[in-house]
């Protein structure tokens, strides 16, 4: 970027989009998904280029943006690469491990001349990291799912797992696919203590947990796994929310741990905690 000019930033990532707001970059924001919705009120100007997986490639023409920040899982390729042949810059990102959150911060910091707020996010990053690994959890085997008809899952080889595993959640799934479709009988099989039901990209609510909760229990077989509804914000969002997350997920741990040491197996939703 030269040297006192301002980017013309078109974000098709949520998680990124409210990352450049925290880095001091709204106003470098000409363009964002529907999905990009936080912070909410910063945003409510930004015009929309359609969602992650339907952009409008004209939208964006018109917007004439500088950079295009993308996402593998969330974006489709041939989109991106029709925009990348009139964009200048497209900003490709895929963070996997916890640790490339430090990595994805301070490359944007470097990208958009925002070091010094990159630098305080990434201290902040650090120490709900560090807080969180300074605990010792005993390892709780658990399904995450991720949508219903069919319900599908995510595998251990997913930034979500990985933020998962830091609060001592093993994710099961089946081999193979990274988002695997799975069945009833699998997850009553599994071995899975718990079964977490995201709120995004299905938006599951609590009656969805007890009706899950009443399908696994339905033989009597064996005691069924507790099912509780959790933010999929707070587990799949990169960036500075990934900051909020830790703080959530050692929380959440600890609600998990309460629930099965009474015994229970319905719902249980935490508190939702915003903001990064």
């Amino acid at each position: 970027m030269n040297a006192g000019s301002r980017p013309r930033i078109v974000s098709l990532v949520p998680s990124l989009t409210e990352l450049l707001c925290e880095l001091g970059l709204r106003d470098s924001l000409v363009g964002r998904t529907g999905f990009c919705i936080h912070p909410r009120e910063s945003l409510r100007t930004v015009p929309k280029v359609g969602g992650t997986k339907d952009v409008s490639i004209e939208r964006v023409r018109e917007l004439a943006p500088t950079h295009l920040v993308v996402n593998v899982d969330e974006n489709e390729k041939p989109t991106v690469d029709a925009l990348a042949e009139f964009v200048p810059e497209v900003v490709v990102t895929h963070p996997i491990a916890v640790d490339d959150n430090r990595a994805l911060i301070e490359r944007f910091g470097r990208l958009f001349d925002c070091e010094q707020a990159a630098a305080q996010l990434v201290e902040r990053f650090d120490a709900a990291l560090a807080a969180l690994r300074a605990r010792r959890f005993a390892p709780l085997p658990v399904v995450y799912l991720i949508w219903k008809d069919p319900w599908m899952t995510v595998s251990a080889n997913t930034f979500i797992a990985r933020m998962l595993a830091e609060a001592g959640m093993q994710v099961v799934a089946p081999r193979g696919a990274r988002y695997p479709a799975i069945e009833i009988d699998w997850m009553r099989d599994s071995g899975a203590r718990a079964i977490l039901l995201s709120s995004e990209p299905y938006r599951f609510r609590d009656r969805h947990a007890a009706d899950l909760a009443r399908q696994l229990s339905a033989d009597g077989s064996r005691p069924a796994p507790a099912c509780l509804t959790i933010d999929g914000e707070m587990t799949s969002w990169y960036g500075s929310r990934a900051i909020a997350g830790l703080r959530y997920l050692l929380e959440f741990r600890d609600r998990i741990d309460a629930l099965l040491a009474g015994g229970g197996t319905g719902d249980a939703a935490p508190t939702k905690r915003a903001g990064g």
